[in-house]
């Protein structure tokens, strides 16, 4: 079962033959479901699948059921620890919510990932309220991008506005009540200033999003610097060969361009006129001018940093799953 995680390519991953990782096949990670009962429906289940991924019951029982099985021991174990420190240190400190990260790849699937463990987590009788906010809402708006330039490196880091990202993981992780996250929008391919996601102390907040395991470059004075892992109690990548992706991010755009796209009013609506040829011309276009570029320098060297990986196929069905030891 223990093997050795194949690491992106650089002359010293080479060379290394210890693995911080546990390695599992599909078969043997299903059966540390160790008899949790499926908590969702067929319908639900239908409702949680994304654009192009339809999630199935069979992935929900051999994947996610195992993975909230885990994370549901997890968060059991950091509520108790947190009272005990709150016991020690003689204070009443109020909830602290358990953070979990979900990174990866445009287009590889991690809002239904999130989704299903939104869904499944809040099942728990532990930990019943459970959030979910993409990291999309703390892109900068697009006049600021345009103005500095930045509107084809849309979904890089320097894209983001750190400071309140920072700044709202911190609040949420104080127990602050009332936190606001920005909401960003697919349709208009911009924020929404008039909408806000709420988060009032749940018991587990899911944060997904690209960058979102990124370490910030460290000052050589060694003055601290957050990142948004260090909010992180938990953190999960989820994985394909980027070969594979592509083909999931072209399959996406056209079928956006015949259903959203189609809306006068979209952002992308003049792709929604192009024949089929030149839409999966463009669409590859966009992913090799953009988002291969941010996976391969920004996205996929911070797998390593997470605590579970999820490996896909073509079919985007989990065959191996990745557990940091402890």
């Amino acid at each position: 079962m223990l093997s050795r995680l194949p690491l992106p390519e650089t002359p010293t991953a080479s060379r290394l033959e210890f693995s911080p990782y546990e390695r599992f096949s599909r078969d043997e990670w299903a059966e540390l479901r160790a008899g949790t009962p499926m908590t969702l429906s067929p319908e639900e289940v239908d409702q949680l699948s994304g654009v192009i991924e339809r999630i199935s019951a069979d992935e929900v029982e051999h994947i996610y059921l195992p993975m909230s099985r885990l994370l549901n021991l997890y968060v059991g174990a950091a509520q108790k620890l947190h009272k005990q420190t709150s016991d020690f240190l003689s204070k009443k400190n109020g909830k602290m919510p358990f953070i979990i990260g979900i990174a990866g790849s445009v287009a590889v699937g991690k809002s239904t990932t999130a989704r299903v463990l939104q869904a499944l987590l809040a099942r728990w009788p532990d930990h019943p309220r459970v959030d979910l906010v993409p990291t999309d809402g703390f892109l900068l708006p697009n006049a600021v991008l345009e103005e500095r330039g930045l509107m084809n490196r849309k979904g890089f880091p320097e894209s983001f506005d750190q400071k309140a990202l920072l700044q709202f993981m911190a609040d949420v992780k104080a127990g602050r009540p009332d936190v606001k996250a920005p909401v960003y929008s697919h349709f208009d391919y911009d924020l929404r200033p008039a909408d806000s996601i709420c988060v009032d102390r749940p018991d587990v907040l899911i944060v997904e999003g690209l960058n979102v395991l990124q370490p910030a470059k460290l000052p050589k004075d060694g003055e601290a610097i957050p990142f948004v892992s260090d909010f992180f109690d938990f953190s999960i990548y989820i994985h394909a060969d980027p070969k594979v992706i592509e083909e999931w991010y072209v399959t996406r755009f056209d079928k956006l361009r015949q259903t959203a796209f189609t809306h006068p009013a979209a952002y992308f609506h003049r792709y929604s006129h192009l024949s089929d040829e030149d839409a999966r011309r463009t669409a590859h276009d966009i992913w090799r001018r953009i988002n291969l570029r941010n996976l391969k320098e920004n996205i996929l060297p911070t797998r390593q940093r997470a605590d579970l990986i999820l490996d896909k196929d073509k079919t985007h069905a989990v065959e191996t799953v990745w557990l940091r030891k402890l």
